[in-house]
């Protein structure tokens, strides 16, 4: 008899050959498709669909009602947040069937997508970077910047604690809670 290191709610669906780790939970009626790889210490949120293939890291927070296809790709420490969505298909049709060309979407390091946003598929979501609620996205993302609006721009820059960074005139930041300095060099930000 196999042992199952993560949390299910019996109406939870999870289809054969996942791989799901160590202290993940996965909440009511949310649907996990074959082949999906879930790392340790997820918390999979209520009505959440995970399709086929898809890989989350570990970490994962993703809240309700959130779909993501395949083609995605989350890494560490991503927050995905309620009825935000992913699409996989750049140019959908009912009559055409373009399965096997879905796009695809990697979702960094210890990024937040905000409630109600959409990233449209192939645009890749830069490490840190913090997604506004609503927002649509339709280009890359780069690391730790801050996008808002539809179609998403970007605003400002957002440290690893969530604060968004006032830089001086020499291009120096330090994040309000953690105290951990940043630097813009070429219109990037780096942790110093």
């Amino acid at each position: 008899m196999e042992t199952k290191e993560y949390t299910a709610h019996p109406s939870a669906i999870i289809d054969e050959g996942c791989d799901i780790g160590k202290g993940t939970k996965v909440w009511h009626f949310s649907h996990i498709m074959p082949n999906c790889k879930i790392g340790e210490n997820c918390n999979i949120g209520q009505n959440v669909v995970i399709s086929p293939e898809v890989v989350l890291g570990n970490n994962v927070k993703v809240q309700n009602n959130v779909s993501i296809y395949t083609g995605v790709i989350c890494e560490d420490d991503v927050f995905l947040g309620p009825s935000m969505v992913f699409t996989n298909v750049t140019n959908p049709r009912s009559a055409v069937n373009r399965r096997g060309q879905y796009a695809k979407t990697t979702v960094k390091k210890g990024a937040s997508i905000g409630a109600n946003a959409t990233i449209v598929c192939g645009h890749d979501i830069g490490k840190f970077a913090f997604i506004g609620a609503g927002a649509v996205v339709t280009k890359h993302v780069p690391d730790y910047a801050l996008v808002v609006g539809n179609p998403a721009k970007q605003i400002g820059w957002m440290s690893e604690f969530g604060h968004r960074l006032k830089f001086d005139e020499k291009g120096e930041a330090i994040c309000d809670e953690s105290k951990e300095k940043y630097t813009i060099i070429n219109n990037r930000v780096v942790k110093s």
